[in-house]
C-alpha cells in the first residue's frame, strides 16, 4: 500500500490564510495611519526646534508638573517617554501575545525566519555599532540604540511612495518589528534599569498578579482595569525599571482567544480602542517632543565624525541589512524554506533596507543609554539620519519590483462575487494554505 505523500508547506512569503490577513490588516491600517502623523510630528519637531521658536521648543519640552508626593514631578518630555509610551508597550505586548497564540510565531516552523531574521537584525546592528565606536575611542553605551524597527515609519515610508507591498511581506515586517519590540522590552528592563526600589517594584508585580487574577476570573468593566493599570504604571516608575514595562506586561497578560459566545478576545477589544491613541497620539506627541535636534553643518558632520553615532548610522543602514537579510537567507537554507516563486530574495532584501528605519524605540533608547549627555543630540541626529537613509534606499529598491507587487496585490484583492472575500482564499486556498475553503472563507484541514 502506498504511503499518502506528506502535506505541502507553504512556501516563505506565501499567501497568508484569511483569519491572519484580516487580523494583520487591520493592525497595518492603523499603522499607517499613525505612521503618517508620525513623520508630521517629527517634521515639526526639527522646524520648530531649528525656527525662532527654538528656545519655546525647549520651555516646554522640560515644563515640569505632577504629583511630587508620588515621584510623578516629571518633564513633559519625560511624561512622554514613560507615560505615552507605555501606551504604546501596551499595544506591543498585545500584538505580541496575539502573535504566539494565533499568529505568525505559534508554531516553530512558521516562527524560525522570522525570529532568526529579527533577532539577526538585532543582534548585527549592535555588533556594528561596538565595532564603530570602539574603533573610534567611543562610548559602546548606545549598543542598543540600532536595534529596533519602527514599523510605523517604515509602513508610512510605504504609504509615501504608494508601493503595492504584497500582504506576506507586510506580515513578515510586522513579525519582525514585534519580535524587535520584545528584544527592546527585555534590553530596557535589564540594561537600563537605575537602583531598584524593593517595595516600588513588588507594588508593581502584585498590580500585574492582581491584573492576571482578574483576567483568569473573567472580570469585565474598565473601572478594574485602568485605575489598576495606572497605580502599577506608577509603582513601575517609582521602582527604577522603566515604565513601559508595566505597559508590556499587562499587554501579554490580556487574554486574545475567545471564550464560547465571545465576538472579540478582551486583548483584541482593547487593542481596537487603544491602537488608534496609541497610534495617532502617544507615538506623534513622543517624536514631537524627542526628535527636535539643532540641525547645521557641524551637527550633521558630527554625525559622521564622532564614533557614537557614526556607529548607529553604520548599525541602522549596515547592520540592519546583513543582519535581516543574512538572517533570513541562512535560516531558509538550513531550515529548507521554499521562497514564494512569485517574489524573489530581491525583494527581502528591500525589507531588510526597510527594517533599518528605527525611530521611536531608537530615540528612546538613546535618552536612556545617554541621559543628559551632550553626545545625546548627536545620537538623535543619528536615528534621524539613519532613518532617512534607509527609508530612502528602501523606496528605491521596493519602487523598482512595485510592477510585481502591483500585479501580486490585484490578484490577492480581487472579488468577482462580492461576498467580501477574495476569490484566491476560494479557488486557491489548497495550494496557499494547506486546507479546503469554506464558503464563509474560513480554512479546514
Amino acid at each position: 500500500m502506498t504511503a499518502a505523500p506528506p502535506p505541502q508547506r507553504s512556501p516563505f512569503l506565501g499567501l497568508l490564510p484569511w483569519p491572519e490577513r484580516r487580523a494583520i490588516a487591520a493592525a497595518l491600517r492603523t499603522e499607517t495611519i499613525g505612521g503618517l502623523v508620525l513623520l508630521g510630528a517629527a517634521v515639526i519637531a526639527l522646524i520648530w526646534a531649528n525656527s525662532p521658536l527654538g528656545d519655546t521648543y525647549q520651555q516646554i519640552r522640560d515644563f515640569h508638573f505632577g504629583i511630587p508626593a508620588l515621584g510623578l514631578d516629571l518633564s513633559v518630555g519625560h511624561w512622554t517617554a514613560d507615560g505615552l509610551l507605555a501606551v504604546f508597550f501596551l499595544v506591543a505586548g498585545i500584538e505580541l501575545k496575539r502573535e504566539l497564540v494565533v499568529g505568525e510565531l505559534r508554531t516553530p516552523a512558521t516562527a524560525a525566519l522570522p525570529v532568526v531574521a529579527a533577532l539577526c537584525g538585532m543582534v548585527v546592528p549592535a555588533a556594528l555599532y561596538a565595532l564603530t565606536a570602539g574603533l573610534g575611542g567611543g562610548s559602546l553605551d548606545g549598543w542598543a540604540v540600532p536595534m529596533a524597527t519602527d514599523i510605523a515609519f517604515a509602513l508610512a515610508v510605504l504609504a509615501v511612495i504608494s508601493t503595492h507591498l504584497p500582504s506576506a511581506l507586510r506580515a513578515f515586517l510586522l513579525t519582525l518589528a514585534v519580535v524587535d519590540d520584545l528584544g527592546a522590552i527585555l534590553i530596557i528592563a535589564i540594561f537600563f534599569t537605575s537602583s531598584l526600589n524593593f517595595w516600588a517594584l513588588g507594588g508593581a508585580v502584585a498590580g500585574l498578579a492582581l491584573f492576571y487574577a482578574l483576567q483568569r476570573f473573567r472580570v469585565r468593566g474598565w473601572w478594574w482595569y485602568v485605575p489598576l493599570g495606572i497605580a502599577t504604571w506608577a509603582l513601575m516608575y517609582n521602582s527604577g525599571v522603566h515604565a513601559t514595562v508595566a505597559g508590556v506586561a499587562m499587554g501579554l497578560i490580556l487574554r486574545t482567544t475567545l471564550d464560547k459566545g465571545e465576538k472579540a478576545s478582551p486583548g483584541a477589544r482593547v487593542a481596537h480602542l487603544v491602537h488608534p491613541l496609541s497610534a495617532g497620539v502617544a507615538v506623534p506627541l513622543f517624536a514631537l517632543f524627542a526628535a527636535g535636534v539643532t540641525v547645521s553643518g557641524s551637527a550633521i558632520a558630527d554625525v559622521f565624525t564622532r564614533p557614537e553615532p557614526l556607529g548607529v548610522v553604520v548599525g541602522l543602514v549596515v547592520g540592519k541589512i546583513l543582519g535581516v537579510f543574512g538572517g533570513t537567507y541562512l535560516a531558509a537554507r538550513y531550515t529548507r524554506a521554499r521562497l514564494n516563486p512569485d517574489l524573489a530574495w530581491a525583494d527581502v532584501f528591500g525589507l531588510s533596507v526597510l527594517a533599518g528605519i528605527g525611530f521611536t524605540v531608537a530615540l528612546l533608547i538613546g535618552e536612556l543609554a545617554f541621559p543628559g549627555q551632550a553626545v545625546t543630540e548627536q545620537i538623535k541626529a543619528a536615528v534621524l539620519v539613519g532613518s532617512v537613509a534607509a527609508a530612502a534606499l528602501a523606496a528605491l529598491l521596493l519602487r523598482r519590483r512595485n510592477t510585481v507587487y502591483k500585479r501580486l496585490y490585484e490578484e490577492e484583492t480581487v472579488d468577482a462575487d462580492a461576498d467580501g472575500i477574495p476569490d484566491i482564499y476560494q479557488y486557491d486556498t489548497a495550494a496557499n494554505t494547506g486546507g479546503a475553503a469554506r464558503a464563509d472563507g474560513k480554512v479546514t484541514g
